[in-house]
């Protein structure tokens, strides 16, 4: 069994990439685990830390299709397609979103059409997908209405891994993220990127500049999650997962100062002093589109998992990311 995970060098490839070297093993397409034997890695930066010889760090362009042919082999049974340019820097640059989150996401399905092998696809879609007039809680019959061009580019992809999947040219599986909350390392240029930031920075003793009012509500979920829904999404059986396009994943349903909160009650309130609340239009424009709150009964009928609260979250990236180190 070979893998092929673009962003492998990002933050949630090498996570993904360090739980499936831990697990051994993948369903094939006809549901069989198969051992893994290799996983390649496509990012613009080598990916760092690994030292298993399964893995294969390949640093490249996503949206050249002489790159995709060269990692996309017929040998290739798994892709997890996690590469992708954020949501503030796809609205600022929509030429760069367009190639990265679109034309990238057509090179890899028609390569796998190419292969003829009919690999799972696991795309990352987003809550971004959804915007404008919404109900209180998004359901799983809610329309996608991006209000940005990040959640267009989304909801394209997800169209494109659908009628490839139709087609028979992948077995296609597409899921919508609620936000990561918390990512370690540097702040992106995402417009959710405070959503890790009053957390991550304040823990290292850090200031931190956050863009939306405390009350701003939030559909999050924890690294921990994520990387576990990822792996199941890949696991469940075609028929399961259906013709219904993309699932909207479990979250938490947290305003921004709940989760400041839940800091101050895991590590005390001197991280909490470390927090500035400065609205910033441009991230509150954009932030004010995305929901809050959904019913994701669909996804949990299908055995997706959310964190349980965000204290435990906190508690998991001081684990994770301050206290290995």
């Amino acid at each position: 069994m070979e893998v092929l995970i673009t962003g492998g060098a990002g933050f949630l490839g090498s996570k993904l990439a360090h739980k499936l070297l831990e697990r051994g093993t993948l369903a094939d397409g006809s549901g069989k685990q198969q051992s893994i034997t290799r996983i390649v890695l496509l990012d613009q930066a080598a990916a760092q830390g690994f030292s298993d010889a399964r893995i294969s760090a390949v640093t490249g362009d996503v949206a050249d299709a002489a790159t995709i042919a060269k990692v996309l082999t017929p040998s290739i049974q798994s892709v997890f397609h996690l590469a992708a340019v954020v949501s503030g820097e796809a609205e600022s640059d929509f030429d760069l979103g367009m190639r990265i989150n679109l034309d990238a996401t057509r090179f890899l399905l028609d390569q796998a059409r190419k292969n003829g092998n009919r690999p799972r696809f696991v795309f990352t879609s987003s809550v971004a997908v959804f915007g404008g007039d919404l109900p209180a809680k998004v359901l799983d019959s809610t329309p996608a209405t991006p209000q940005g061009s990040y959640g267009a580019q989304k909801a394209m992809g997800e169209l494109m891994v659908t009628d490839y999947a139709r087609k028979g040219f992948v077995d296609g599986r597409s899921l919508r993220l609620p936000t990561v909350s918390v990512r370690p390392g540097k702040a992106n240029k995402a417009a959710s990127s405070f959503a890790s930031g009053v957390i991550r920075e304040p823990l290292n003793g850090v200031v931190s500049v956050c863009p939306v009012p405390p009350q701003t509500r939030m559909w999050v979920l924890s690294p921990r999650s994520t990387v576990h829904n990822l792996i199941h999404a890949h696991e469940v059986d075609a028929a399961v997962f259906g013709s219904a396009g993309a699932v909207n994943l479990p979250g938490l349903s947290i305003t921004v100062g709940d989760m400041v909160a839940a800091m101050g009650r895991v590590a005390g309130e001197a991280p909490v002093k470390l927090i500035q609340w400065e609205e910033d239009a441009a991230i509150m424009k954009l932030v004010r589109t995305w929901p809050g709150d959904f019913i994701t009964t669909r996804a949990e009928s299908m055995g997706f998992t959310r964190d349980t609260n965000y204290d435990d979250v906190v508690r998991a990236y001081i684990d994770d990311e301050l206290n290995k180190h």
